[in-house]
């Protein structure tokens, strides 16, 4: 069984899924593993599970690029922290960092 749940996906979840959204999966923990490797000074910001979603991880850069994606559980991304020596932080205690808001704002301004 270890090899079909390497990051802990399901085993640290629980029984309880949101009923609106997918599952996370491997797939989700190996793109904030990509992104937080190939990107300096990247910190992992922890999002509650709500009734519509999965509990998600926003990984946000040094620039303030960011993405999130679904992590099951937020032990799942303090292990996966952890393991790259990066911090990991609960937004609703820090909220988001400002360089996340500038760059939306500097790609609203390129955009339009």
């Amino acid at each position: 069984m270890r090899w079909r749940d390497r990051y802990g996906l399901r085993r640290l979840r629980g029984p309880k899924i949101a009923k609106f959204d997918r599952a996370a999966n491997d797939a989700d923990i190996e793109a904030l593993i990509a992104f937080a490797k190939s990107r300096p000074g990247v910190e992992f910001y922890v999002e509650p599970e709500t009734f519509a979603t999965d509990t998600t991880a926003v990984a946000v850069a040094d620039d303030g690029e960011w993405t999130r994606r679904r992590v099951g559980a937020p032990a799942v991304i303090r292990k996966v922290a952890r393991d790259l020596a990066l911090p990991v932080y609960d937004v609703q205690l820090t909220g988001y960092p400002p360089r996340m808001r500038a760059y939306n704002e500097r790609r609203k301004r390129e955009e339009g």
